[in-house]
């Protein structure tokens, strides 16, 4: 599973005009299943994503996580991001998983994070989806379980 995150001052998704997740200060996270991947998968990237210092302490240096700052939290499924693109000019998504595993993990994800964490919203698995973000530094991770 992959999951990039980026650290934000807000962020909002949107389907067909309308706000269907928003966030203000914290992290914006794009994720991808793969077909390897399992509910213990998703568990870890959320445990990374929970407690990864991205966060800047009283001397500057990124020293607080997400539950330190208790910044929201948007995730945002993207299979995109687990396209195989090291031939050719055209990427091959034989490398993300069957969009029922995909969903599947997914809603495990946002699940196991809305029991874990307050301040989470989401985009909707499978739709045309706009991300509006402030980009906060900009920082911004690959993180892979």
């Amino acid at each position: 599973m992959k999951g990039l995150l980026q650290r934000v001052r807000g962020a909002r998704v949107e389907v067909a005009g309308e706000i269907v997740g928003a966030i203000d200060q914290g992290l914006l996270v794009l994720v991808a299943v793969e077909p390897e991947d399992t509910p213990e998968s998703a568990d870890k990237l959320l445990q990374k994503l929970l407690k990864y210092r991205v966060f800047s302490d009283d001397e500057g240096k990124m020293n607080l996580s997400l539950k330190d700052i208790d910044g929201g939290l948007l995730l945002v499924s993207q299979f995109t991001l687990a396209a195989d693109t090291r031939s050719g000019l055209r990427p091959s998504f034989s490398t993300a998983a069957p969009p029922a595993l995909g969903a599947a993990l997914f809603e495990h994800l946002l699940l196991q994070a809305q029991q874990l964490h307050g301040k989470v919203a989401s985009g909707r698995f499978g739709a045309d989806m706009q991300v509006h973000l402030v980009n906060d530094g900009p920082v911004t991770f690959l993180l892979q379980t």
